[in-house]
């Protein structure tokens, strides 16, 4: 009999953040965007891999200044957009993002 893990008992602090890293997966990321009222999209998917090489090469989470110039660096202009951003992510697309991605809040997001 194989033990399947409950993704809605993953430990997230008080804003619904991984509290460990190492929780983070493709189920642990479709709940943690349930959580946000968000069904994932190959959209979503390909900012979310995104976010986590941004952390990746820079061992923090992006704000979204560093988000939208990230994203046009590798997706170009279009994607690289706030107003793309906002369209997958509502109110604070880093947030919402690096939530999802299971990586720390950024910084200088209230």
């Amino acid at each position: 009999m194989s033990h399947t893990p409950d993704y809605r008992n993953i430990p997230v602090d008080a804003e619904g953040f991984l509290i460990s890293l190492e929780d983070w997966n493709l189920e642990a990321a479709t709940e943690l965007a349930r959580n946000e009222n968000i069904e994932l999209s190959q959209e979503h998917w390909e900012i979310l891999k995104l976010v986590r090489s941004y952390y990746q090469d820079y061992q923090s989470s992006p704000a979204n200044r560093a988000l939208v110039k990230y994203t046009g660096i590798h997706l170009g202009k279009e994607k690289g957009r706030s107003i793309y951003l906002l369209s997958l992510f509502p109110d604070s697309p880093a947030k919402i993002a690096c939530k999802i991605a299971g990586l720390p809040k950024p910084d200088n997001c209230l």
